[in-house]
């Protein structure tokens, strides 16, 4: 139970944005009170147990939301203290200085962001810095420039891997090294290994660190926000509603539902939501009242529109030597990231996933009944598995978006076909490359059990927009600091802001965004 008292801050949410958050404040001696909806994730064998994290789902939140024909799914979502952050795959890049422009694609226009990537480019770096972010500046054509190389070496690629970076290159492709946030050792040449007692390092993507060795916001950003006296966490602490005065311009309530059953009313000069974008878009709708009929922060009409989640393939090559590889996920390929010879739009980026076992591939066995060798046990197909994560744009599109019906059930409308085709040439390229890399030229499957039996709607690890800044209050919910239009005390600071997507997975932006708006929280409560 939290002391009854007034905070400077309070921040709704722990993950990317809101823990990040946390611990650019700490250090300001401003009362910070921060509340997660989970509790810590414990820490147990089955953190890295497939069956369990994947097949059964069993860290998934156990709710269901509805598309826009009625049908219910199981969304990709997980509440804990680090937030969504606990299971993802720390991988951490930079969008490209075009990102942030009006870019066209085959089915429409990305619109351009309010602020440039120079902007950004600082809090990029310290971001990258904060949380370990294992690289080098320089490999990738299509990166914009960089103010500081990272702090820490890249993870050197093992053998298999090695060879599949020579054998693009052979190609005349440019592979990079994969940046990736993870707290590793280096061997005496300084370079980044994987051998500092995580012995199932493989364990990355979709998978909670039993070992707290993966940046996540829980271990790089709330555990140290904590040691300062100013900090507060309430766990279990479901924010139900934000209440306004009357004037509806200054939020002066945020009330939640305790794990004790009880319900409270905190108070703070400055209120910062960083939900995810989908919960962020909900509790905005959810507070509506006579000043704000449809929801805090939307005159405009956008809040819970231009929903975006990246167009994404989790697919499986199937080498022909084996692939011993215990951390595969150190390569990325961006040479057809804006477009090809053959196709004037982008395309999107392909990077290594973490490594396939025989539980995830049996979790695909009906999918891919004859699509492999029958006398191919599911053991041996592991050992041959390479796993790619192809990376598209999604658009943001008005009528993509996060509804509330009567009953307060969630309801996601989402055009799964949206700006396609590019993904589809990307994996077309792949595809047409694998014999030249060592790989069964027909074997490219995909691996559905990354968007949870095939469902690619309850994908939502990448979810954005749903709460878009920009300059015009007419077409937008906050101004460029994040802080609402509408009031003068609400601010937003997790993927909810971005008015594009980029086809990159958005964490650091995310995560640098935050330490930018965090900046602007201090000087304004100087």
């Amino acid at each position: 139970m939290a002391d009854k008292q007034h905070y400077d801050v309070i921040i709704i949410g722990t993950g990317a944005g809101g823990g990040t958050l946390a611990h650019r404040l700490a250090p300001t001696g401003k009362r910070v009170l921060v509340l997660e909806r989970g509790g810590y994730l414990p820490r147990e064998r089955d953190n890295w147990d497939s069956t369990a994290v994947f097949v059964k789902g069993k860290y998934r939140a156990p709710e269901y939301w509805y598309d826009k024909d009625g049908n219910a799914f199981p969304p990709e979502v997980n509440y804990y203290v680090g937030g969504n952050t606990k299971f993802y795959g720390a991988a951490l890049f930079r969008l490209r200085p075009e990102d942030f422009g009006e870019l066209r694609h085959h089915d429409g226009v990305s619109p351009a962001w309010p602020i440039r990537y120079e902007d950004l480019e600082p809090y990029y770096t310290r971001a990258e810095h904060l949380y370990l972010v294992h690289g080098r500046h320089g490999e990738d054509p299509t990166e914009g420039p960089a103010s500081a190389q990272y702090a820490h070496p890249p993870v050197e690629h093992e053998p298999r891997i090695q060879q599949l970076s020579d054998d693009l290159e052979k190609q005349g492709l440019h592979p990079f090294h994969l940046p990736i946030g993870v707290n590793l050792t280096q061997d005496a040449d300084g370079r980044a290994t994987h051998d500092s007692g995580c012995i199932r390092c493989d364990r990355v993507d979709g998978f909670p660190c039993l070992l707290g060795a993966k940046s996540d916001a829980q271990v790089i950003c709330v555990d140290p926000a904590l040691r300062h006296d100013n900090v507060q966490l309430i766990t279990h602490a479901d924010v139900r509603r934000l209440e306004t005065d009357p004037t509806g311009r200054t939020v002066t309530g945020v009330v939640a539902d305790l794990a004790d059953g009880t319900t409270e009313t905190f108070t703070g000069d400055i209120v910062v939501v960083a939900c995810g974008a989908v919960n962020s878009a909900l509790l905005l709708l959810r507070s509506a009242n006579d000043k704000h009929p449809r929801g805090l922060a939307n005159s405009s009409d956008v809040v819970g529109r231009h929903y975006m989640r990246h167009n994404n393939l989790a697919l499986m090559a199937v080498s022909k030597e084996p692939n011993p590889t215990a951390f595969q996920k150190t390569l990325a390929l961006h040479d057809w990231y804006l477009g090809a010879d053959d196709w004037d739009y982008p395309l999107g980026g392909i990077q290594m996933l973490g490594k396939s076992d025989a539980a995830q591939i049996h979790g695909e066995a009906p999918r891919w009944a004859g699509a492999i060798s029958p006398d191919m046990p599911f053991e041996v197909l592991a050992h041959h598995a390479v796993d790619f994560w192809l990376c598209g744009e999604d658009l943001p599109a008005p009528d993509n978006r996060v509804t509330l019906d009567a009953d307060g059930n969630v309801h996601l409308a989402l055009d799964e076909k949206n700006n396609t085709a590019g993904l589809k040439r990307l994996r077309h390229k792949l595809q047409s490359m694998l014999g030249k890399l060592g790989m069964h030229e027909h074997h490219l499957l995909s691996h559905s059990i990354y968007l949870h039996k095939g469902m690619p709607i309850g994908a939502t690890a990448h979810q954005a927009g749903t709460v878009r800044f920009g300059t015009d209050p007419a077409s937008s919910a906050l101004d460029v600091n994040c802080k609402a239009h509408d009031l003068d005390n609400l601010y937003v600071v997790d993927t909810s802001f971005f008015p594009s997507i980029g086809a990159v997975n958005p964490s650091l932006t995310a995560i640098a965004n935050a330490l930018r708006v965090g900046d602007h929280l201090a000087d304004r409560m100087r």
